[in-house]
């Protein structure tokens, strides 16, 4: 059962409940809400779709290919490593979507990040941590333009009220980079 399934099925609920059961909702009011909701989730979808597009246009140009060698070529540290490919996560959650990032990346930084010593689990979290602030993070910040249209506020100032929780976010990201044991935790708990 995934997040999205889920989420479908809750609005399916909600929906028979405000209609049915506490007769809070008409059916004209049914399709004020389609209308709203498709206004927020075509901003979303179109998002989603250029930042796969352009994915695309990375990898016919062999981009993954040339970073995976600059990369290597900047440094021997493995910190210094690390913090490119943190870097380079959080740069590209900036202009793309999660799924693209994941699909493009994870083949060209998995291999980088095991040869310094980096778990695939660790690094997976790495990525979804980065990815996470990628999405809250402009342009692209599929979360900040959901949050503006649900909040029926300006974008600006959604970006505003979310920036303390930026240092949070960078903090937890390079404690979990650095240190494993706060990535492995749980995994090792549950057993490998």
């Amino acid at each position: 059962f995934t997040a999205t399934e889920s989420a479908a099925i809750a609005v399916i609920y909600s929906l028979i409940v405000s209609v049915f059961i506490y007769k809070g909702l008409n059916w004209k009011g049914v399709w004020k809400v389609l209308d709203k909701c498709i206004d927020t989730l075509s901003i979303v979808l179109i998002l989603i779709s250029t930042s796969a597009v352009f994915g695309f246009c990375l990898t016919r140009l062999h981009v993954p290919d040339m970073a995976s060698r600059a990369i290597l070529g900047v440094s021997t540290n493995p910190y210094v490593i690390a913090i490119l490919i943190d870097i380079i996560l959080l740069v590209l959650g900036c202009i793309m979507d999660m799924a693209p990032i994941i699909l493009i990346a994870t083949p060209i930084l998995l291999p980088i990040a095991t040869s310094i010593g980096i778990t695939p689990v660790q690094f997976g979290i790495i990525m979804v941590l980065n990815c996470g602030i990628g999405l809250l993070t402009p342009p692209v910040g599929a979360v900040l333009f959901i949050g503006s249209a649900v909040g029926h506020c300006k974008m600006e100032k959604v970006v505003k009220a979310t920036l303390p929780f930026y240092l949070c976010m960078i903090i937890t990201l390079l404690l979990v980079t650095f240190i494993p044991g706060i990535a492995m935790f749980l995994p090792n708990l549950l057993g490998n």
